[in-house]
């Protein structure tokens, strides 16, 4: 098994809040992958925490419906990239495991349930550069890999 990789910088004293996360590449035909815009401006994988109850699946199933309006069937597991950050919205510093997964089947049923992000399209090559977390980054590269 590989090892896996850790992005961010884990500050010494500082108190980390876990936040199990997971993610989804989202496509479409013309081969371009999703990105959800916070309203910070960083742009971001379609996905988010893991609630209590919550098994990957349900979890990203749940957050496609909240951010993009769309269902999808949940593909194969791309792997867990680890990241340490700091959020200045919550004023807190977080060690997120990022689980990410490739979606099939995405269909875009009604408009999403958060109308505060920004959906936006690009090239797998751009969105990497666009993309703020490198546990992110990461995870496109590796579907890249795959496909």
């Amino acid at each position: 098994m590989s090892k896996i990789p850790i992005f961010g910088e884990k500050i010494d004293g500082k108190d980390y809040q876990n936040r199990y996360g997971v993610y989804g590449i989202v496509t479409r035909d013309s081969g371009e992958i999703c990105l959800v815009q916070a309203p910070n401006g960083a742009f971001i994988l379609p996905g988010g925490e893991i609630e209590a109850g919550e098994n990957h699946e349900k979890a990203l199933q749940r957050e496609l419906v909240e951010e993009l309006g769309a269902s999808a069937k949940i593909g194969a597991f791309l792997g867990q990239a680890d990241e340490y950050f700091y959020s200045s919205h919550r004023n807190k510093y977080f060690y997120n495991p990022a689980y990410i997964y490739e979606t099939k089947s995405v269909s875009f049923d009604a408009a999403p349930l958060e109308d505060f992000n920004g959906i936006f399209w690009f090239s797998p090559e751009i969105a990497i550069t666009k993309l703020k977390r490198g546990s992110h980054q990461w995870g496109v590269r590796e579907w890249l890999k795959k496909k």
